[in-house]
């Protein structure tokens, strides 16, 4: 099985042009399954049917594993089962009818506009990483892309004079996304006063750098955030993502319609972007319960 997996996640990268998190994803996944087959002595070809899927998702269960995990690897599943039926590898589809189950949608966890501003203002722009770190916080802010784009970013993408940024989303789509003043302000300063202090050579790309001088990874960043959340005396569960959301909230709150945070986000769907509308709901009817007084 080791090899066709290796064959459907090369086709993933090359023909479909997935992200390296989405590729590892998959062939965590996929090996998953196939030591659970190995466990029981099982031939993912010729023992490949709906019932051995359905005792996988079933011990995935057991194990206690969240709804997402079990629908997640149950989406890799069956997306190598079609492929090794387009390949004629198999006759048969043995996932061709199993349904995902249903996931409860958890509305994502938001900054207040005062607790943003209050975590903008952790990072010392007297250091260099000080000034890089606030560059990345007001760019993540003011345009609401993930943490994986970010740190994707090379110079090249960045046009400080006409105020955007490109970026690659899922699938390596491109989109070009709106950058605002302040974040374009401290961008420049971080590109002037502090990446060359970081910057080990010249012929870097990468826009945001570590002190070793090379691409800043999603895992450095996430303590950045952690770090400065602390330091804000934030009490709230931040992630990576949380500026994303932060940043679509706050849009929608203030005007901005749907269709635009679509195309600033990159949702390829606009049902993904609708998420949000159900978090300003609970902000509106929260303001309400507080400020009327006959609620």
């Amino acid at each position: 099985m080791e090899g066709y997996v290796n064959e459907f996640i090369n086709y993933l990268a090359v023909e479909r042009g997935l992200a390296p998190n989405t590729l590892e994803s998959y062939g965590r996944d996929l090996r998953q399954y196939q030591t659970f087959l190995q466990s029981g002595q099982l031939d993912f070809i010729k023992d490949s049917n709906r019932n051995t899927i359905v005792n996988y998702l079933s011990n995935l269960q057991s194990k206690g594993r969240a709804v997402s995990t079990i629908s997640r690897n149950l989406a890799a599943i069956k997306s190598f089962y079609q492929y090794l039926v387009r390949e004629r590898y198999l006759e048969k589809d043995p996932a061709a009818h199993l349904e995902s189950p249903k996931l409860e949608k958890k509305l994502p966890k938001i900054l207040s506009i005062a607790e943003v501003e209050e975590l903008l203002k952790q990072p010392n722009a007297f250091l260099p990483a000080g000034l890089r770190d606030k560059a990345m916080l007001e760019l993540l802010y003011a345009t609401g892309i993930r943490v994986s784009e970010l740190i994707s970013l090379n110079i090249s993408d960045v046009n400080l004079d006409m105020g955007y940024i490109k970026c690659f989303g899922k699938g390596s789509k491109e989109r070009i996304v709106p950058l605002g003043s302040i974040a374009a302000r401290c961008v420049h300063e971080y590109m002037q006063r502090g990446r060359q202090k970081l910057v080990r050579t010249y012929e870097e790309p990468s826009l945001f750098v570590n002190h070793h001088g090379n691409r800043l990874t999603r895992q450095g960043f996430w303590k950045i955030i952690k770090k400065y959340a602390m330091e804000a005396s934030i009490n709230k569960d931040i992630t990576p993502h949380t500026l994303r959301h932060s940043f679509a909230t706050h849009l929608l709150e203030n005007g901005a319609d749907l269709r635009s945070v679509q195309e600033m986000l990159g949702h390829a769907d606009i049902s993904t972007t609708q998420i949000y509308t159900h978090v300003t709901k609970n902000h509106l009817k929260e303001v309400y319960d507080k400020s009327h007084p006959r609620a």
